[in-house]
C-alpha cells in the first residue's frame, strides 16, 4: 500500500531562529497525533537551517528535506550544496524540480534527472514535481507538458530506483494564486500520471508511487483533495509556515 504523506516546503521564509522554533512547535504537535497515524510528514527548510532543524526534531516521526541539490557531485561550483553534503546532514529526501526553480533558475528537465540520480546515489529520496503553467492548462496541452516532464526526468530509471521516488503534481496556475485547482482537477492529473507510470513501470509500481498534490492546500480543502483516490497527500508551501495549519493538514488525511 502506497505511503500518504504531508510535505512541507518552506521556500525562502523564516530566519535561523524562528525556522528553529516553528520546526519545535510542528515536533511538539507532531507528538501528540494519534499513535496510529501512519501519515508520513517532511519538512523542507532553507538550506541555513538544515542542521539546526535537525536536532529540533525527532527524525524517527518527520522527515528532513532540502528544497534542491546541485547537479554535480564536488567541485569548483561556489554557492552549490551538493547531494553528499545533504546527505551528511541527516538529511533524507529532496525536493527536485520546484515550477520555481524551473522558471526563475532557468532548470531543465536533463538537470532535474542529473539531480535525481545523484540523491539515488546519495541514499535521498527524491521528491520530483511536475506540472503546467496556466498557458499550457488553457491551450489544453496540460497532459502533454506533465508527460514529457516525467519522460525527461524520470523514466530513464530502472524499476528499482523509481520505486524510491516520491511524484508531486504542482498546477503552477495554482501556486501563490489564491486559485486552487479542483479536487476533480486534481485528481484527473493525479489518475493520469499513475496511468503513463503502469505504462512504463506496470500496475504494481504504479499503484505504489506516491503523487502528491502541490498547489495552494490548506487546512479548508484539504480533506476534499485528499479523499480523492489517486491524491496521496500534498506539497504545502505557505500553510506549512504555521504549525497549526500544517499538521491540520495532515490529519486530513
Amino acid at each position: 500500500m502506497r505511503k500518504k504523506i504531508v510535505a512541507g516546503n518552506w521556500k525562502m521564509n523564516t530566519n535561523l531562529q524562528s525556522g528553529i522554533a516553528l520546526a519545535s512547535q510542528i515536533n511538539k504537535l507532531v507528538k501528540n497525533l494519534p499513535d496510529d497515524s501512519k501519515t508520513g510528514i517532511v519538512i523542507a527548510p532553507p538550506f541555513l537551517h538544515l542542521s539546526s532543524v535537525q536536532g529540533a526534531i525527532d527524525n524517527e516521526k518527520i522527515c528532513l528535506a532540502s528544497q534542491n541539490c546541485a547537479a554535480y557531485p564536488k567541485g569548483a561550483y561556489t554557492g552549490e550544496i551538493s547531494a553528499k553534503m545533504l546527505q551528511s546532514a541527516g538529511v533524507k529526501a529532496v525536493i527536485i524540480g520546484h515550477s520555481e526553480r524551473r522558471a526563475y533558475f532557468g532548470e531543465t528537465d536533463e538537470t532535474l534527472s542529473t539531480k535525481v540520480d545523484l540523491c539515488l546515489e546519495n541514499n535521498l529520496k527524491p521528491i520530483f514535481c511536475c506540472g503546467e503553467q496556466l498557458a499550457e492548462r488553457q491551450s489544453g496541452n496540460y497532459f502533454n507538458i506533465v508527460q514529457n516532464q516525467l519522460l525527461k526526468g524520470l523514466f530513464g530509471l530502472s524499476p528499482e530506483n523509481f520505486e524510491r521516488v516520491i511524484i508531486a503534481y504542482e498546477p503552477v496556475w495554482a501556486i501563490g494564486t489564491g486559485v486552487t485547482a479542483s479536487a476533480e482537477q486534481a485528481q484527473e492529473m493525479h489518475k493520469f500520471i499513475r496511468a503513463i507510470i503502469a505504462d512504463k513501470y506496470g500496475s504494481l509500481i504504479a499503484d505504489d508511487t506516491t503523487i502528491l498534490y502541490g498547489g495552494s492546500c490548506k487546512p479548508s480543502n484539504a480533506k476534499e483533495l485528499f479523499s480523492q483516490p489517486d491524491v496521496d497527500g500534498g506539497l504545502i508551501g505557505g500553510a506549512s509556515l504555521k504549525a497549526e495549519d500544517f499538521i491540520e493538514i495532515v490529519k486530513a488525511i
